[in-house]
């Protein structure tokens, strides 16, 4: 439960900035964190579902642009301020445009990725802010065509900015093989 509150006091505290950055007006009322909860408790299962089902496929078409090595469409939903840890890397990876000039980097490896699935997937849901998590599994293929699986650990989560769910921050872990 603790692990819960502080989780949900680090989305209060993403989805308020993220909104002064947007110039969205806050209301002078502090609310309560629990206020979310019992805001989210009536929204209909088919609008908690629906948004669920937008998550997910704003995730799967990113990775279908990625396959593409359509630089521009993966990065689409991903915020300006957009931060990332993952295990390539030893410290948290800052600004879309450093992670979309990875990737441009990446697109240049001789490898490709031939398939990408999500396992397991679960969306939260905090009033504007959606955090999914999920099991990652995928096939890399290499320069000289062998196939290698690829497994990870992954967290998103993603604010409501206007009409768009934009990602603010991912977590990228691996996820080995049991011995």
């Amino acid at each position: 439960m603790r692990t819960h509150r502080i989780l949900l006091a680090l989305v209060t505290v993403v989805s308020t900035a993220t909104l002064a950055r947007a110039g969205v007006a806050q209301s002078t009322g502090a609310q309560p964190p629990a206020a979310g909860f019992a805001r989210d408790a009536v929204m209909p299962a088919s609008a908690r579902k629906a948004v669920e089902d937008e998550i997910v496929r704003i995730v799967k078409a990113q990775w279908a642009a990625e396959m593409q090595h359509d630089a521009a469409a993966a990065v689409k939903n991903v915020a300006p301020e957009y931060t990332e840890f993952n295990g390539d890397f030893a410290t948290r990876l800052e600004g879309r445009d450093l992670t979309a000039r990875l990737s441009a980097a990446d697109f240049k490896n001789s490898g490709k990725l031939l398939a990408a699935e999500m396992i397991n997937p679960k969306v939260q849901l905090y009033g504007n802010v959606a955090i999914l998590s999920y099991n990652y599994v995928g096939v890399t293929q290499d320069k000289d065509g062998k196939n290698e699986p690829t497994r990870a650990k992954s967290t998103r989560v993603y604010v409501k900015q206007g009409n768009d769910w934009m990602l603010v921050h991912g977590n990228f872990a691996a996820d080995p093989q049991p011995k």
